[in-house]
């Protein structure tokens, strides 16, 4: 999702530049090991709260900051149409995921989330579905349902273990070369467009795409 179906490369860094808070040192302390996923949101929540975030909705505020992809809808109705089944799987915010995958009728939407109290306000907690570091698990259990072939859309080294399960792995705007290295296709140009073509090039090289439910 983040850097891939919007422009920005996190959606919790989203929330954090309308707010001009900073996660750096977070980010850090999680990318060494010291701290781990939980903790890593509870710190982005913390700073959050301390600027008037409060509730869900204020989140979603300020996730419409969120700059959709370039071809975004021509990219979702071609595939769609070719009858795959399309996911979302981020470590991002299911607030995104969810307002993204009822515009692209995604089929799946597993993101990370906000536990609220009964009064509908951020607890300080988030609820995680996604680790960053073990991509590759959820979407383990998630082809346990038999989708082949697999395509895996990612431009971070977080996405390389999903990488390593896919009949075809596309590195878009990928941010560091080992991540282009580790792709089948490597799409450097921000437009969703060119993600479809390649994607069907292929997979299909005939260009005969079977209309199947399950691709």
């Amino acid at each position: 999702m983040d850097g891939v179906l919007v422009h920005q490369r996190s959606s919790w860094r989203i929330v954090h530049d309308r707010l001009g808070t900073k996660n750096e040192e977070s980010f850090h302390s999680y990318m060494r090991g010291e701290i781990d996923d939980l903790e890593f949101m509870r710190r982005d929540i913390y700073l959050w709260r301390g600027r008037g975030i409060n509730s869900l909705k204020d989140v979603e505020f300020a996730i419409e900051d969120a700059v959709l992809m370039e071809g975004f809808h021509e990219c979702m109705g071609l595939l769609k149409e070719r009858g795959f089944t399309l996911a979302i799987l981020s470590g991002g915010l299911d607030v995104l995921a969810l307002k993204l995958g009822r515009l692209g009728g995604f089929d799946h939407i597993i993101a990370n989330g906000l536990i609220l109290d009964m009064e509908g306000l951020l607890t300080g907690e988030g609820e995680l579905r996604v680790p960053l570091r073990d991509k590759g698990s959820v979407l383990s259990r998630l082809l346990e349902d038999g989708y082949s072939p697999v395509v895996v859309v990612g431009d971070s080294r977080v996405d390389l273990s999903m990488f390593a399960l896919a009949d075809l792995s596309i590195a878009f705007r990928p941010e560091f070369q080992d991540v282009a290295d580790a792709a089948d296709i490597v799409i450097r140009e921000p437009d969703l467009r060119t993600v479809a073509r390649r994607m069907l090039d292929a997979l299909w090289p005939g260009g005969h795409t079977p209309l199947t439910d399950r691709n």
